[in-house]
């Protein structure tokens, strides 16, 4: 799995940092999605899978 973000989509939400902490973080100055980790393990899929489908603004791609 591989993830990508646009944070010029990103509205801040903050979906995905509540599902996913290990992988997502946002911004301190304005809540913009921050990726940590753009390979997480396998572990961590299906919640990746999940903040992506979620995620409000559409930021969050996920490649197989």
């Amino acid at each position: 799995m591989r993830i990508t973000v646009d944070q010029d989509k990103c509205c801040g939400a903050g979906t995905c940092v509540l599902l996913a902490p290990d992988v997502f973080d946002q911004r301190d100055e304005d809540g913009i999605v921050v990726l940590l980790d753009p390979a997480p393990a396998e572990e961590l899929h299906d919640t990746v899978r999940e903040a992506a489908s979620v995620c409000p603004g559409v930021a969050i791609s996920v490649s197989e």
